[in-house]
């Protein structure tokens, strides 16, 4: 096994804890197929509203970067992993090591 199979091995054992870690928190708050899922006793004050609110916006973050570990899994095993999505260049390794579902190389990424 050379260095860079063991790094790609290293970042999705990365990405798979964290989009099981994900999938754990989104479980956690109620997030099922439908959004979040809310007990039909659920009272309707204003503080209960905006406890909804505040876990919505929670939910919505938590499957996005769900969604984008998982793109990220998906291209390592389509062994796209590790390119830049707009200018193909190579993502640098400290860039995938801080953030392993990086799509972009710190180039394209500024200039977004």
């Amino acid at each position: 096994m050379t260095s860079t199979d063991a790094t790609t091995a290293d970042l999705r054992s990365m990405l798979e804890e964290e989009r099981d870690s994900l999938r754990a928190r989104l479980s956690e708050l109620g997030y099922g197929a439908n959004g979040l899922e809310y007990d039909s006793n659920f009272a309707d004050s204003s503080q209960v509203t905006a406890e909804r609110g505040e876990a919505e916006a929670l939910a919505a973050k938590l499957q996005e970067t769900l969604v984008e570990v998982e793109h990220a899994i998906g291209k390592l095993d389509e062994t796209s992993f590790g390119s830049c999505e707009s200018c193909s260049k190579p993502i640098g390794a400290a860039r995938l090591e801080a953030k392993p579902a990086a799509r972009y190389c710190i180039d394209c990424a500024s200039k977004r």
